[in-house]
């Protein structure tokens, strides 16, 4: 069973560093960028970016949040509480971050997109992205989090 919960978190682990290092990029790089241009570039970057982003991402992003779940299931089984306590204290951050995403990001992301691709400038398109940088140090801590975790892990079994 240990080798199970390894194999899970291992898994985990990847799929939820492309995320990581997804949003990490978005903080640090994206979000600066996307404040010193006018709001029509950032209405047809943003939307686009989210355009790609919300159908390539949603396949690591599950394999991350399953990943976890199963990592902290089969060391229950295995009877290894540290490594049950980790591997659900990971799937909890994951589903904390999909929560946030969920409420926040993907709502914007939609109207962000449906304007890139229609070529409207949206009146607010500032704002949303503003309200979309509010969650993005959060959601990157919280899939950080959730990296240590894993890795802890796949140290102690």
């Amino acid at each position: 069973m240990n080798t199970l919960s390894i194999l899970f978190a291992g898994l985990s682990l990847v799929a939820t560093a492309v995320i990581y290092g997804t949003d990490v990029f978005s903080a640090l790089v994206l979000r600066p960028a996307m404040g010193a241009v006018d709001d029509a570039t950032l209405t047809q970057a943003a939307g686009r970016v989210h355009e790609y982003g919300d159908r390539r991402l949603p396949l690591p992003g599950v394999i991350g949040i399953l990943g976890a779940a199963l990592s902290a299931l089969f060391a229950i089984l295995a009877r290894d509480p540290a490594a049950a306590t980790l591997g659900g204290a990971a799937f909890v951050a994951l589903l904390v971050w999909l929560s946030l995403y969920v409420r926040v990001a993907a709502p914007i992301n939609r109207q962000l997109t449906a304007a890139a691709r229609t070529h409207v400038t949206p009146a607010n398109a500032r704002a949303l992205q503003r309200r979309w940088d509010g969650v993005i140090n959060v959601r990157a801590a919280l899939r950080g989090i959730a990296l240590v975790l894993l890795l802890i892990v796949i140290a102690t079994l």
